[in-house]
């Protein structure tokens, strides 16, 4: 009686527990011939890198050392040195504690008189006055016992002229927040878990201390966007993956995709002919850096937005072929293409809604208004302001769609027919 081979068992590790999945019987090759009896299939060879076809290893290894290479050299010479603050648009920040809360002296100021604590800067520990709108003239009403932060005119001689209310702080309950989804990530993924918050911290650094203070520096936003995005990526993939065939394929995906995003972002920017004058903060940052390209600004903007549901869609394309390979050992790379595509178009399905709604959750303001105004709606899809939000969504939707069939034919052509590269094992 012939049997498939029921998979090669991963090397020594102990306490691990045998992922298997129930295959009936046969020859492979998309056909049974009526052998009975069931099988055992070992899918933690997943995980292998030696059923990749070296052919296919040489080639991913062939194109991500250098893209990789030339992304971290890119990111050395255009590496900004210094800071990039402006001294004239520096305030002097301080926080403190509402003590005592009364109106204004002055009937017509409209205004409360705040008895504030300090807890940072030079008068730190002791209580200054500080006028602060009256509830309902700010989001949030003010009450003894809350945080706040402050504004500081280091030139004012008198202290009660010296500090100024800004907001809220809410440091600590961002803090709580924080640990409280750093804690969910390690409960459920333990150490992968672990791997991706450090992952994230990289991302935030990259973000802070490279990407902003190069376009700011006067590097080109598009190409800053695109050396820290592969490089962010690199980082993240193989960092919470492992560096392994099966993450080196997602982000050949990944990157793949991404090239398709700047080059769409960049078309349709200018065939819309999209200034970035609209995006928030794009005057200021226009005034104090002359020299940005707010065009090139904007592209970024949508290059850094798919980033993170392009890594989600490569990772879970490469690790569902793997997986379907695991299962039928000899499937061919139609087969696996074909049922990669059949899992990627329902992941593609959800996931597209998921970017055009967040993109419209944060213009839902600005279309609340114009509804306010009853202008018709092609009208304000004209608009620069909501034209820009249709482009970023859509355009970052057709990178994701384009890693699906790029990143599931990539991993069909690694593990496709690796039935001969299986050794027989005991069945339990």
């Amino acid at each position: 009686m012939n049997s498939r081979p029921a998979g090669r068992r991963r090397a020594d590790r102990k306490g691990t527990r045998r992922r298997t999945l129930d295959v009936p019987a046969g020859h492979g090759h998309g056909h049974g011939h009526g052998h009975s009896g069931d099988h055992v299939v070992d899918t933690s060879v997943v995980d292998q890198d030696a059923i990749v076809a070296r052919r296919v290893r040489i080639v991913v290894a062939a194109v991500l050392a250098p893209l990789i290479t030339a992304a971290v050299i890119a990111m050395i010479v255009m590496w900004p040195g210094g800071g990039v603050s402006v001294a004239s648009y520096q305030t002097a920040t301080a926080r403190g504690e509402v003590t005592k809360l009364a109106p204004c002296p002055d009937k017509r100021d409209q205004c409360d008189l705040a008895s504030i604590k300090l807890s940072t800067g030079a008068d730190k520990g002791k209580v200054v006055p500080v006028q602060v709108p009256q509830a309902g003239k700010v989001p949030i009403s003010i009450e003894v016992g809350q945080s706040l932060m402050l504004g500081v005119q280091t030139d004012a001689k008198d202290i009660a002229d010296r500090y100024q209310y800004v907001d809220h702080d809410r440091s600590k309950p961002l803090l709580i927040l924080a640990a409280v989804f750093a804690l969910a990530v390690v409960a459920l993924s333990r150490w992968r878990g672990f791997a991706a918050l450090i992952a994230l911290a990289v991302t935030a650094v990259m973000l802070t201390q490279f990407i902003l203070p190069a376009i700011l520096k006067g590097s080109n936003p598009l190409v800053v966007a695109v050396v820290g995005g592969t490089v962010i990526m690199a980082i993240a993939l193989f960092l919470t993956h492992g560096i392994n065939a099966e993450s080196s394929i997602a982000l050949s995906g990944t990157i793949a995709a991404l090239g398709m995003t700047v080059v769409l972002g960049w078309f349709f920017t200018k065939f819309c002919q999209l200034t970035g004058l609209a995006s928030d903060g794009a005057s200021a940052a226009k005034q104090f850096a002359p020299n940005l390209s707010l065009t090139g600004l904007l592209v970024a903007g949508m290059v850094i937005g798919a980033l993170g549901v392009l890594d989600d869609v490569t990772v879970t394309q490469a690790a569902a072929v793997w997986e379907l390979s695991a299962a039928n050992p000899s499937a061919s790379r139609a087969e696996l293409i074909s049922a990669g595509l059949r899992i990627g178009r329902t992941h593609v399905a959800s996931v597209v809604n998921t970017l055009v709604l967040a993109y419209a959750g944060a213009a839902l303001p600005v279309l609340i208004t114009f509804a306010i105004q009853g202008l018709p709606g092609q009208y304000v899809i004209s608009t620069e302001l909501v034209a820009m939000e249709v482009v970023r969504g859509l355009v970052g939707s057709l990178g994701i769609i384009a890693a699906v069939p790029l990143t599931t034919t990539l991993a069909a052509l690694a593990v496709a027919d690796r039935s001969r590269d299986l050794v027989a094992a005991p069945q339990p």
